[in-house]
């Protein structure tokens, strides 16, 4: 028998005017973590796709084996009776059943049509013990964080009776702990015998659990690495995704800092369903022209609440403190009267707020433009082409063309698309939360490079990120959070992760 569990050999799979994969070989070892590496549009995704079946036999060309034998997936049933199961960055969990419901969706515990809730819940407790996740089967996955539910998703897996667990992005949304604990799991998943396959940017994580490492460019098989034989670090990872050394990871700017464009002083905000809980509290900060400032902090310190409150009153309830924009006050009492005021906000969350994924290109770069695209109500379809097309070779998005779907664009080549969509609208200052997340060290630099440009023309940038080494090396200044306040102020070259670590778990006292 084949040391290999899995081995897919000249996969091609093409889309309406774009080759995904082609020739594309895998080689996944029986007992071992291996790494899926690649930039946004490498064809990671699409791969995994095909191995799970949502892609079935016949819309690719190419074979795959399982433990030696020829598989032909119509469907994801069908590959998850073999034991091969897929855990997606977006997870698939309904957030009104238990746990217990969840993990046992299509797989139930019954007989003569009807579920055994006592075994149901034994066998719930059997494996969230496993996965060492101590909530109750009963409790609802809307009630659990992020990291607990994808506890949850890899319990459904064990459930299956997985043999190979493919992990999609699986710490994209996690904090560092959970992350950490997250990739104690995988390892212990793999002394129990489990294959894993993972896909990540978060190269530090590939160097800490991957065996192999398979790099993807361009829908094609660069190279398969072993970790202990080639003696793998980040910068080789590197340099297989791009095709060269990437000598710095972020492009060199000069400063040119002018006069403060934004302060905002004693700002406070309440959470919008638990109105006595204060979620912002007294917090005053100040951008300045050509400056880019970060904001560093532990998930639910404020960030983001911060972010969207300002945005137009997007986020919370009894909003109360001043903002003054080139020493003036202002108010911003919509969305949209923000925006008008040279205000933008880049969410975290471009699948759900940045985007319409069901739309083109065009109309999404244009969607907050439509007034200066218009006359008497009717956009000037000319001039949106135009525009469009401008952007699409000024920000190097990857594409067949403007009217590609945006939904099918890989995550870097959609953040960029959020990003035209709002220097387009001619803003003063733009706030950039978590601007790089899910995206690839090749795309991460592009967008540094944007920011760097925009800071350049005299704009106000503020950016905030959960990765220390991307704040560090972006930003002129930095403001840190902890449970709704800043909790301290540093200048880049005093900057330490130590220094921030120690700020953002400054408790209140």
């Amino acid at each position: 028998m084949s040391q290999y569990i899995l081995e897919m050999r000249g996969i091609t799979k093409t889309f309406p005017g774009v080759k995904a994969l082609e020739d594309v070989n895998l080689k996944v070892k029986e007992g071992e973590i291996h790494a899926l590496c690649g930039e946004n549009g490498a064809g990671k995704s699409t791969l995994m796709k095909v191995l799970s079946g949502v892609y079935a036999h016949g819309s690719y060309t190419g074979d795959i084996l399982f433990k030696d034998k020829v598989c032909e997936f119509r469907n994801i049933k069908e590959s998850e009776e073999l034991g091969i199961v897929i855990i997606h960055q977006e997870l698939a969990l309904i957030p009104y059943l238990s746990i217990a419901e969840n993990i046992f969706l299509g797989n139930e515990r019954s007989r003569g049509g009807i579920i055994n809730w006592h075994e149901t819940t034994l066998r719930t407790r059997e494996l969230l013990q496993r996965v060492g996740l101590y909530e109750s089967p009963n409790t609802l996955i809307k009630d659990i964080g992020v990291g607990k539910q994808q506890l949850a998703e890899i319990a459904k897996a064990l459930a299956k009776r997985v043999k190979l667990l493919i992990l999609d992005e699986p710490t994209a949304a996690l904090n560092e702990d959970d992350s950490a604990n997250l990739l104690t799991l995988m390892l212990e998943l793999k002394k129990q015998g489990i294959s894993c396959i993972i896909i990540s940017h978060k190269l530090n994580e590939i160097e800490r659990v991957a065996d192999s490492i398979t790099i993807l460019r361009d829908g094609k098989t660069i190279e398969t690495l072993d970790k202990k034989r080639d003696g793998v670090d980040e910068d080789r990872i590197i340099k297989g995704m791009v095709g060269r050394d990437l000598t710095q990871r972020f492009p060199e700017r000069e400063s040119n800092i002018g006069e403060t464009i934004l302060d905002v002083q004693n700002w406070n905000v309440y959470h919008p369903q638990r109105e006595s809980q204060k979620v912002i509290d007294n917090v005053s900060f100040h951008i300045r022209k050509g400056e880019v400032v970060g904001i560093a902090g532990l998930m639910g310190a404020g960030r983001t609440e911060l972010a969207m409150s300002l945005f137009g009153g997007a986020y919370g309830k009894k909003i109360s403190g001043t903002v003054f924009k080139n020493g003036k006050e202002i108010k911003f009492k919509s969305v949209s009267d923000a925006i008008n005021k040279g205000l933008a906000y880049v969410t975290e969350d471009r699948k759900h707020y940045g985007l319409v994924l069901i739309d083109d290109i065009k109309r999404n770069i244009s969607l907050t433009s439509l007034p200066k695209l218009s006359k008497r109500g009717v956009v000037n379809q000319n001039r949106e082409v135009i525009i469009a097309e401008d952007f699409r070779k000024k920000m190097n998005i990857k594409s067949s063309g403007i009217h590609q779907k945006t939904g099918n664009l890989s995550g870097g080549n959609q953040q960029k698309v959020v990003l035209s969509k709002w220097i387009l609208s001619e803003p003063d200052i733009l706030i950039l939360d978590e601007p790089t997340r899910g995206i690839d060290v090749g795309a991460k630099y592009e967008i540094y490079t944007i920011i760097n440009q925009l800071a350049a023309e005299g704009k106000g940038v503020l950016v905030i990120s959960s990765e220390l080494p991307e704040i560090l090396g972006m930003c002129d200044r930095i403001y840190v959070m902890n449970e709704g306040r800043i909790t301290g102020e540093v200048d880049r070259e005093e900057a330490t992760q130590e220094k921030l670590m120690k700020l953002m778990t400054k408790s209140r006292g």
